[in-house]
């Protein structure tokens, strides 16, 4: 699992710099985001994607535990009160959780993109202000390690706030 500690730049050219230096520390490019105000130019720095955008990822996961109750609950009704002349077996159950699972992670992941992600809220007014925010995932033992780096050499930097877990898959 990675963390992904938050810092709000002034503007593109100490994003730039920072990523340049993150870089050198080791830093692989594909673990740096930025996100700014929209029509802002970050080239070369990677902009953040759906997946830091959005609240797909919450969306799914909420979706596929609701799915996967809801399809147990259905899958147990379905064997404790089967039809007439048919005779249900338990993995009924366990199928049913998994299709509402599944079914509820692909429905709550289509909501969670068209929303905003809930974590940058607070970070809105300065986006919006012109300035950049940059995010980095990194392994648990390198938060201190990377936040002193950022934060002592870019005295303009704010933030350092730590997200405590990442998903695996993104």
């Amino acid at each position: 699992m990675r963390r992904r500690l938050y810092f709000v730049l002034p503007d593109v050219a100490c994003a730039r710099q920072i990523a340049n230096e993150l870089l050198l520390a080791r830093v692989e490019d594909r673990h740096m985001h930025f996100l700014a105000q929209r029509g802002t130019d970050l080239t070369p720095l990677r902009e953040a994607g759906v997946w830091q955008k959005t609240d797909l990822v919450h969306g799914a996961e909420v979706g596929m535990i609701v799915g996967g109750i809801g399809g147990f609950l259905l899958g147990l009704m379905a064997v404790l009160t089967p039809p007439d002349g048919v005779q249900m077996q338990m993995i009924t159950v366990l199928i049913s959780a998994i299709i509402g699972a599944l079914f509820g992670a692909w429905s709550a992941s289509l909501i969670g993109a068209s929303t905003p992600n809930t974590r940058l809220k607070h970070f809105q007014a300065d986006i919006e202000a012109g300035r950049v925010l940059m995010m980095v995932d990194i392994p648990p033992s390198r938060v201190d390690e990377i936040r002193d780096l950022v934060l002592l050499r870019h005295p303009e930097a704010n933030g350092g706030s730590v997200e405590p877990t990442l998903p695996a898959f993104p």
